[in-house]
């Protein structure tokens, strides 16, 4: 019996699509970088045990399993590879609510589902659940946790990793790890969900998760605030978490280019401020109180910069708040309607963030003059998108037959600042080269190791985060 037979006869017609037409938005890779994809099928279990049957059969036929949650990856960590014998495991059906609990301020959902759906069930319990990013919509929870996503609100809340109790995992050989409790604390062992958080798929299929809650938001101020500099944006995030209670959630660096970008091919994008400035700081401070004076605490802070900001406006509610995050979450799909852009998610320490935009800027305009570097990010965290849109009247694909080199330049001065090459987008496909080039030859080892440990047949998600063994 074939693999696609008997995954059909485990699992049932439903759930198992063979290559063909239906099995094309499974191939579609979202920034379109991998097009070379192919699958022996793609397979929808319903549920946990249908993974573990799934992983089962794969292994027995000898097929590589490619988990899949929403897709909206940007490192082709879910995308397989043609020249694997691959299965693509879906876990679009495994998207239930399985508890709420809301005096543990807990939530356990499965893989599969949406992060919006996870916010709205944290919200009709009177809690919140955190995490949030522009494709909330479409990415679905066992992807977030895969890549470890961060999102706007890790300066207050942390990334998936820190938002994680505990966990479900299929592993490689088919059985299932049932690590789903909602413990704070638990030093009975090696805490094992940790080892498959960030891991994409390469150690264990996350099936579910119980996840962390938080009280319900009752008072928020946001703002815009044009400034000088970058040097000037991380002073004032400084001033703010000091003169605002720490109660700072968000702190969005945007510099003018991309903003300008966002107002020109975003879809209901306005100028903020009257005048035009370097650098913009979107802001915004929440509380669980009603009675906090955030937006006084905020007024304050800028009132206590030196220097630095040239103008700021407060949103005066819920609305031109939303216009405010209108503009930042425009910039990522703006950056098209300029050409063809070549991404670097990076880290490095808050204080570094000047020093690392300069240094790095001046590197990829003198190896590619012309070159528009647009750059913009979660300031909290460190966290920059340092893209880098064509010169004008530069053809596109010899611009992006560039992005090797100019990447290694970039990558090079975040290395010099002991930061990372892949901050919150995970390394995927696009990036092992570089785990290879740039981490620490123990630590290469040990991660080694572990996939060999957890994986010794190299089944699940192969050629993806970890590099290939030293000669």
């Amino acid at each position: 019996m074939s693999l696609v037979d008997a995954l059909t006869a485990a699992l049932g017609p439903d759930a198992v699509i063979p290559p063909g037409q239906a099995m094309s938005p499974y191939l579609a890779e979202r920034r379109g970088l991998f097009g070379d994809q192919a699958a022996l099928a793609v397979v929808r279990p319903a549920d946990t045990a249908g993974v573990a049957t799934a992983v089962r059969l794969c292994g027995q036929h000898g097929a590589a399993i490619v988990p899949q949650g929403g897709n909206t990856g940007l490192c082709g960590g879910a995308a397989a590879r043609a020249q694997d014998r691959t299965v693509l495991l879906s876990l679009e059906r495994l998207d239930r609510i399985r508890a709420v609990d809301p005096d543990n301020f807990s939530l356990t959902a499965e893989a599969g589902c949406r992060l919006s759906a996870v916010q709205a069930a944290a919200a009709a319990a009177d809690r919140l659940f955190p995490l949030s990013y522009a494709a909330e919509n479409d990415c679905q929870i066992g992807g977030n946790l895969a890549t470890n996503a961060g999102g706007m609100n890790v300066l207050r809340y942390g990334n998936a990793r820190d938002l994680t109790l505990g966990l479900e995992v299929v592993l490689a050989d088919g059985r299932i790890w049932d690590g789903l409790r909602g413990l704070r604390k638990d030093n009975s062992g090696y805490d094992l969900r940790d080892l498959f958080i960030g891991a994409e798929g390469t150690l264990g299929l996350i099936t579910a998760a119980t996840l962390k809650l938080f009280p319900a938001l009752r008072e928020r101020a946001t703002a815009i605030v044009g400034l000088d500099s970058a040097r000037a944006a991380v002073e004032l995030f400084g001033r703010l978490r000091a003169d605002s209670g720490d109660t700072v959630t968000s702190c969005e660096l945007m510099g003018r280019r991309p903003l300008g970008y966002a107002i020109a091919h975003g879809r209901g994008c306005a100028e903020p401020l009257p005048a035009h400035y370097p650098w913009y700081l979107l802001i915004e401070l929440t509380s669980s109180a009603s009675d906090t004076q955030l937006e006084q605490r905020l007024l304050q802070a800028l009132a206590r910069m030196t220097g630095g900001v040239g103008d700021y406006r407060i949103a005066g509610d819920r609305a031109e708040a939303g216009d405010f995050w209108r503009l930042r979450n425009s910039i990522p799909d703006a950056q098209k309607g300029a050409g063809a852009s070549i991404k670097n998610d990076i880290s490095v320490p808050i204080a570094a963030i000047p020093a690392f935009i300069t240094e790095a800027t001046a590197a990829v305009e003198a190896a590619r003059p012309g070159i528009r570097v647009c750059a913009f990010g979660h300031i909290g965290d460190g966290n920059i998108h340092f893209n880098l849109t064509q010169p004008e009247g530069m053809d596109a694909e010899a611009f992006l037959a560039e992005w090797g080199p100019l990447t290694r330049r970039v990558h090079d001065i975040v290395a010099g600042h002991r930061g990372s090459f892949a901050a919150e987008h995970g390394v995927g496909q696009l990036k092992p080269d570089e785990v290879a080039r740039l981490k620490d030859p123990v630590e290469q080892d040990l991660m080694r190791a572990l996939k060999h440990a957890l994986d010794p047949d190299n089944r699940l998600n192969p050629g993806k985060v970890v590099p290939p063994a030293r000669q």
